[in-house]
């Protein structure tokens, strides 16, 4: 599942490309897919809107979007609607050409006045696609705090009184949005912290290490575009290239790259866990 740096990628990428574009009109899949809104609502509510920004809240991709024609704005240079599209397990955003040639499911195509499209492609139909109407509904937010500006007091507070492990911690999208199996592993193994360890017995100085560990590692990630361990490519087709900087994730087996050592692989809250068993305590 695309994590924090590859969605954070691929909306910097479609916003570069489409804002200040308009949307002509949309066209959805009929296949099962976990819509949030129906997609006969989310075309009538695009057509006509201009892009006026992309960004990501937490593994979110959030377009900003300006009134259709026929509507008085909400104020000035304030969005009117939200387009939000959660990738799932494989979903892709490509900004295309319009007479490219189609992907397989591809589940939605937004057809931009620039003569280009937006496809939203989705082999295993996990993705989430939403239409707000903010004169109806509140803006979107992600559910957890943003790990790349979090200070050191919320950070630790996130964490007290909790008695699950560090890892299924990181995973919890209602405590951090946006980190997933691959950045809480390399995380953790820069902060030296054992997953498994009780989130009681993390002193408050090791999970300032986290923090800073989290951030360096995300940022990183990010300037790299992301990790492609999977089908993951940004809104240019193009693969990230931070997988060839892992310490430890899909290393199991191999020396650590610090001590030596043969990186570890368990199960940890239903995910795959890697960690060098001397450089994390």
């Amino acid at each position: 599942m695309p994590e924090l740096p590859e969605v954070e990628t691929i909306a910097r990428g479609v916003h570069h490309r489409v804002r200040g574009d308009r949307i002509v009109d949309a066209w959805f899949s009929s296949l099962p897919q976990p819509f949030k809104t129906s997609p006969a609502r989310q075309a009538r509510g695009l057509a006509g809107r201009p892009v006026l920004a992309v960004h990501r809240t937490g593994k979110h991709i959030v377009f900003e979007l300006g009134p259709q024609a026929a509507q008085p704005p909400l104020a000035a240079s304030a969005p009117d609607a939200q387009w939000i599209v959660h990738l799932g397990m494989t979903g892709r955003l490509l900004v295309t050409a319009l007479d490219s040639p189609i992907p397989p499911h591809t589940h939605a195509r937004l057809s931009l006045a620039s003569g280009r499209e937006l496809r939203f492609v989705d082999a295993r139909r996990f993705g989430r696609l939403e239409f707000r109407n903010l004169r109806q509904l509140e803006t979107f937010h992600a559910p957890g705090a943003e790990p790349l500006s979090i200070g050191a007091s919320q950070f630790a507070a996130l964490f007290r009184g909790r008695r699950l492990s560090i890892k299924a911690a990181l995973l919890n999208q209602t405590i951090l949005a946006g980190v997933g199996n691959i950045y809480a592993d390399e995380s953790l193994f820069r902060a030296g912290i054992r997953p498994q360890r009780r989130i009681n017995r993390v002193t408050r100085a090791e999970l300032e290490k986290l923090r800073l560990a989290l951030r360096q590692v995300l940022t990183h990630a990010i300037r790299l575009g992301g990790s492609s361990v999977s089908n993951y490519v940004d809104a240019n087709g193009q693969p990230g290239f931070f997988q060839l900087e892992h310490f430890v994730y899909q290393r199991a087996g191999e020396p650590c790259r610090r001590c030596q050592s043969p990186i570890r692989r368990i199960v940890l809250a239903g995910r795959g866990t890697h960690y060098c068993p001397k450089c994390q305590r």
